[in-house]
């Protein structure tokens, strides 16, 4: 999360906005990431000229050498009138065919519309983006740009259509850090949104395999095969890949894709899916492709996205989804056909409870996370639960940074699973074998295994406590009586 001067700045420039007219914050949020943008892609240049220069090689730079206008270390010194005019006729067309129109940045901003209405108002915008603190290396600048971003996004303050709204930073983080990606990964997520999960996953990478990117095969698979994001929202996916590119991801694939339908042909493709797909849609089976619906019957985005999971996964690829509470212990037979699917035809692998208040203050929906491995020939011994109470935060609306977290505890537990072996079912996690799970009709509600311990509590006899209500009247009657006394000797005074 990003903190005081930043946050402070970053207020200031969407106040900006919304003075200058624009108050739709999804556009306020496209504009200010089309600048963001186009900053970074003047600093990365830089960055090539001067490693160029140092290692005396020629640079083929993204921006023509006759054209310096275009780079923001010089309209941004224009005065506001120039400014808006160059940005409005020349930088933005360049973008939008930037390294020629089949390019990977021309493929997300061909549709990129610059709607700042004034040349004072975006003289102001670009001025406080010049004016937010630098970081100092590269890593330090993706994670700041990761928390300018969740900042930007968490001002959405209502969910959009269908059931979607942003997932939590920190949800997703945990979320990668339980999966742990590897650099032969290929990463899907079929309801990318902003790319949360994606840019989570390349960040998770480069902290921990930093030396992938000394392997030229490794780092090409890393820049062009390694992130696949589909989504039906086309701003979204604009602003996802951006974010994706931002964060040092050449070409990343972040297509436009309703991943339900027909046109969805992908099958066993990847080896790691993360998402939160939307839960709430409701779709007629016409419009669903057919292979889904062989696993289970229904009309409900949240089966059939687990279904396309299974779908799109090699045989051993992994899942981690976020899902709401409903899929753990529905009783419609596509609840239990898709459950029992991943039990005793996959590898169930964890059942992580979330509290109902982390997607506050979109939806207060109790959710879970299922992790899960394709095998295609069973593999589901011992599922692991863990009842997570606190991600850090409070559970109402205003979401308010606190002291309790589970999350270091559910990443820890799950990296030592021989030890849960041991943890009794009154704990916060635990193991249960698959044989109950069966009994129990496959259901995978925490509470259906926890054991809950109860305190026998011995109260007192009536009359004892009868007693000492007397007394406490007795007392405040006294009190009173002094009381009385004292205003009547001020009164005769």
């Amino acid at each position: 999360m990003i903190t005081g001067e930043l946050r402070n700045k970053v207020d200031k420039i969407w106040e900006t906005f919304w003075t200058g007219g624009i108050t739709n914050p999804l556009t306020v949020i496209e504009q200010f990431t089309y600048l963001l943008y186009i900053k970074g892609l003047d600093d990365t240049e830089k960055h090539h000229e001067m490693d160029a220069e140092l290692l005396g090689i020629e640079h083929n730079g993204l921006f023509p050498a006759d054209k310096p206008q275009l780079r923001w270390s010089n309209f941004s010194n224009m005065g506001p009138d120039e400014m808006f005019q160059v940005v409005s006729q020349e930088v933005f067309p360049f973008i939008k065919t930037m390294g020629g129109e089949e390019s990977a940045y021309a493929r997300y901003l061909k549709d990129a519309i610059f709607v700042i209405p004034t040349p004072s108002l975006l003289a102001k915008v670009v001025a406080g983006i010049n004016a937010l603190p630098q970081a100092t290396n590269a890593e330090d600048k993706n994670d700041t740009l990761g928390d300018l971003y969740e900042y930007l996004l968490s001002k959405l303050s209502t969910s959009g259509t269908n059931g979607q709204f942003r997932t939590p930073r920190h949800i997703i983080n945990m979320i990668v850090q339980l999966m742990k990606p590897t650099p032969e990964d290929i990463i899907a997520d079929p309801a990318a949104g902003s790319a949360g999960f994606l840019v989570a996953a390349s960040e998770y990478l480069r902290k921990n395999h930093g030396d992938m990117f000394l392997v030229q095969g490794l780092r090409e698979h890393f820049n062009r095969n390694m992130f696949h994001g589909f989504d039906l929202d086309s701003t979204m996916l604009r602003i996802g890949a951006m974010n994706m590119m931002l964060h040092g991801v050449d070409s990343p694939n972040i297509i436009y894709r309703d991943s339900l339908s027909e046109q969805n042909k992908d099958r066993e493709m990847y080896t790691l899916v993360l998402a939160n797909p939307p839960f709430k849609g409701s779709l007629d089976y016409e419009s669903v492709s057919d292979d889904l619906l062989r696993i289970t019957k229904t009309k409900k985005t949240e089966i059939l996205f687990l279904s396309l999971f299974l779908r799109l996964l090699k045989k051993g690829g992994r899942a981690a989804s976020i899902v709401p509470d409903g899929v753990l212990f529905g009783s419609s037979n596509a609840h239990k056909a898709i459950r029992k699917e991943i039990i005793e035809n996959q590898k169930l692998e964890a059942v992580i409870k979330m509290p109902s208040g982390v997607f506050k203050p979109y939806a207060g929906v109790s959710t879970a996370i299922l992790i899960f491995t394709k095998t295609d020939a069973g593999g589901t011994d011992n599922v692991w639960f863990y009842d997570m109470k606190a991600d850090g935060f409070s559970l109402d609306d205003k979401r308010s940074p606190i002291e309790d977290n589970d999350i270091p505890d559910v990443i820890a537990r799950f990296n030592d699973l021989d030890a849960e072996k041991e943890r009794k079912r009154t704990e916060q996690s635990f193991l249960v074998p698959v044989d109950e799970i069966r009994k129990n009709d496959f259901d995978l509600s925490v509470n259906k295994y926890k054991e809950v311990t109860y305190e026998e509590v011995e109260y007192e006899e009536p009359n004892v406590i009868f007693d000492k209500i007397f007394g406490i009247e007795n007392e405040i009657k006294l009190g009173l009586e002094e009381i009385r006394e004292l205003i009547k000797v001020k009164q005769d005074e």
